[in-house]
């Protein structure tokens, strides 16, 4: 469990948490949470999300149950830190969409002595490592995995299985577009899938004159 009461206020470094997990997992409703106790505190906060993230709201930071908190869209990692100048705390939503920058970024504003919460998808629709994530869960002092419930099992889901035939690494979509899987739901529809596109690979090579 996280726990945030761990602050030695003599040190004068902040730190970076990141949140992590599947499409539907509570990613962006965790997030809110804890900058929301941060605001509430009377900590001077500031959030973020990529200008690509217009799913629910231009501005506002949107989970998936319409919590919601207000945040600065913007187009590059670059102009955080600026934006984000005298800031006890800063939250980055979507962090998978970033340009690597973002690593940097992140580190070095916990080495001025801010708070960074981030969140994201720890895995692409192919179930591979997104984007700068990687690089942020290495070098955060705390990490967060939180899950989905698959829904062909109803067990913990970590995969975010892509149900449309896009092949774009960036597709932005919700329960028409994704479904969170276990391990084993996952395997098995991605085989399916295979298989599928091996029929459909193998009638277009039919001559039409047959």
């Amino acid at each position: 469990m996280f726990l945030e009461n761990t602050v030695n206020h003599k040190e004068q470094f902040g730190w970076i948490e990141v949140i992590c997990g599947s499409m539907f997992s509570g990613k962006t409703e965790e997030l809110i949470r804890r900058l929301k106790r941060a605001q509430f505190a009377k900590q001077k906060v500031e959030i973020f999300k990529p200008t690509v993230d217009s799913r629910y709201d231009e501005e506002m930071v949107v989970s998936h149950d319409a919590n919601q908190i207000r945040s600065t869209p913007v187009p590059a990692a670059a102009n955080i830190p600026i934006l984000a100048d005298g800031c006890d705390v800063v939250g980055i939503d979507e962090a998978q969409f970033f340009d690597d920058e973002i690593v940097r970024v992140c580190n070095d504003l916990a080495n001025k002595g801010v708070r960074v919460i981030v969140a994201g998808l720890d895995m692409d629709f192919k179930g591979n490592p997104f984007g700068p994530m990687p690089n942020l869960m290495a070098t955060a002092e705390y990490v967060t995995k939180v899950h989905a419930i698959c829904t062909k099992t109803g067990n913990l889901a970590q995969f975010s299985y892509r149900k449309s035939q896009n092949d774009n690494l960036v597709l932005l979509g919700e329960v028409e577009e994704y479904e969170p899987l276990s391990r084993a739901a996952y395997y098995k529809s991605m085989q399916r899938d295979k298989i599928r596109n091996m029929k459909v690979s193998e009638a277009e090579e039919i001559p039409k004159n047959l």
